[in-house]
């Protein structure tokens, strides 16, 4: 991507996130005050299990399925494509664009990336420069993904917090067999404000999150769930190959970043290589108002390799 383009974009994104401390830090606030005992949407201790296996059946991931998935939060349209219009919307939406990437062979499993760990361009009352979406929110999203029969996948852009300990606040919705989490680097940057500079996580780190998440799945026995990586930068993830594959989880690697396609693609190559020979799946990002001729489906599905999952923002 040009620095001028990539400079405009980011101003938006500092724009949203400035909307997105007034809109949650009011939610917070609101919440406080009147009380909630809004729990993740899941099913009572007398009812059998909303979900035994993965929303389309089965209990792998990839090979099994192609994910294609809306990312975004309902706070602000410039934070992605998920969050124009009600989750319900979103969902119609993307099970049409997803439809032309299914094949006899590898049928398509829709998923929602929800950023349910907003990075800040202000400390906030903790100094973290993040805010959290509400159980309710979170809980509205997960509703709209089982409607169509998708993953709900809650993206993490830490600020100045860690990665684990928002993982690990999110582990009532990780404990449900069609939730997995996406680790987002470009917004873990610590001392300085997000935005003014592109974060990044080490593999350590990685580890860390990757084995509390495969805990959950042992001790619940869910199936496969999503573990995703975030990456546009070579240093983002510090010491790459020391990110290790856990069982349980499809741990994969998104080539994120916008930009004209010779440049995507150079970098899809560029990343994919790394991990080559290693058991990790391969994601693609497309960005609808970023990306110069956007690729179509037909475009993405003659990549090599090709994408197990592409993401919309």
């Amino acid at each position: 991507m040009s620095a001028q383009t990539a400079a405009v974009y980011r101003r938006r994104r500092l724009t949203a996130l400035a909307v997105v401390v007034g809109v949650l830090v009011f939610a917070i606030l609101l919440i406080g005050s009147c009380g909630s005992d809004e729990k993740p949407a899941t099913a009572s201790k007398r009812d059998k299990p909303l979900i035994v296996n993965l929303p389309r059946g089965g209990r792998q991931i990839f090979p099994d399925y192609r994910v294609v998935a809306f990312y975004g939060a309902p706070q602000d349209r410039e934070l992605g494509e998920l969050g124009i219009g009600t989750p319900v919307q979103a969902g119609r939406k993307l099970l049409r664009q997803a439809a032309p990437y299914a094949r006899r062979t590898r049928p398509v499993l829709p998923a929602m990336e929800l950023i349910a760990t907003v990075a800040a361009n202000a400390p906030g009352p903790d100094g973290l420069y993040r805010t959290q979406q509400t159980p309710k929110v979170i809980n509205r999203y997960l509703r709209a993904a089982r409607r169509i029969k998708a993953l709900l996948v809650l993206d993490i852009q830490p600020g100045h917090a860690d990665f684990l300990s928002e993982a690990q606040r999110l582990a009532p919705w990780l404990a449900q067999p069609d939730v997995g989490i996406a680790l987002d680097p470009e917004w873990h940057t610590p001392g300085v404000v997000p935005g003014s500079q592109i974060g990044s996580v080490t593999a350590d780190e990685v580890n860390q999150v990757s084995d509390f998440v495969a805990g959950i799945v042992r001790a619940r026995r869910l199936p496969e769930k999503l573990f995703l990586i975030h990456q546009f930068t070579e240093g983002m993830i510090q010491g790459k190959q020391s990110v290790l594959p856990r069982s349980g989880l499809a741990v994969t690697f998104n080539v994120d970043g916008f930009g004209d396609r010779p440049n995507k693609l150079s970098k899809y190559a560029e990343f994919t290589a790394q991990t080559r020979g290693r058991p990790f799946d391969d994601g693609y990002k497309l960005f609808y108002h970023e990306d110069t001729n956007l690729m179509s489906p037909a475009d993405v599905m003659r990549m090599h390799p090709r994408p197990d999952l592409v993401v919309y923002e």
